[in-house]
């Protein structure tokens, strides 16, 4: 949502307003550094084998869900995170303290090599929508209110060109949201991810 100019030009310099829930009906201006939750564009793209069945393939859209679809078929928390992941719900409605209602796009349960187990809330953008401080700050207070003994690991998702799908993972820092990790990955054909490109990601693992 874009804010009157008026309000704009009210934040210091490097920061920014967002509105912020504070109970049921209630919503407050708070201010956060100016830094946008968005791709970067430099970053180096992983070829994935794309898993994603034909037909979903074929009658999907652009939008959020479709993303989401494309996510949970190719198993691409589990590969960004490092951990075996399992979707338990989609558009999660609930309440969390201080907040009122919020919504989750998915969450996802998963657990590791030494069996601790993780909430994993996703948010989806789809096109040019970024994705939302607030979202993220509801990710976190689900968790905390809803699954306090799991360890809560948010996960943002966005379509960028070419079947990239940007992944990020937040850290909470503060009164603030940071990005902590980002991946892009491309889903092609099988035979599209090449002995060259191989190679390549074994370096990575040598770096």
């Amino acid at each position: 949502m874009n804010l009157p100019r008026s309000i704009l030009d009210a934040a210091p310099s490097e920061e920014t307003w967002i509105i912020r829930p504070a109970g049921r009906g209630k919503y407050r201006f708070v201010l956060v550094s100016d830094i946008p939750l968005k791709p970067n564009p430099n970053l180096a793209v992983t070829k994935i084998p794309d898993s994603t069945p034909g037909i979903i393939a074929k009658y999907a859209f652009s939008d959020e869900q479709a993303l989401l679809a494309r996510v949970r078929y190719n198993r691409l928390v589990d590969v960004f995170l490092g951990v075996a992941c399992y979707s338990l719900q989609n558009h999660l409605r609930t309440t969390a303290p201080e907040m009122g209602q919020v919504e989750t796009d998915e969450i996802y349960i998963g657990v590791d090599k030494r069996g601790a187990h993780y909430a994993v809330p996703v948010q989806a953008k789809g096109g040019s929508d970024r994705l939302s401080r607030v979202q993220i700050e509801q990710d976190f207070a689900v968790c905390e209110s809803k699954l306090p003994s799991l360890i809560c690991r948010p996960v943002g998702a966005q379509f960028l060109v070419d079947d990239v799908i940007a992944l990020f993972e937040f850290d909470q820092v503060g009164d603030d949201i940071r990005i902590a990790a980002e991946k892009h990955y491309q889903l092609v054909p099988p035979d599209a991810v090449t002995d060259e490109d191989l190679g390549r990601y074994r370096q990575r693992l040598a770096e």
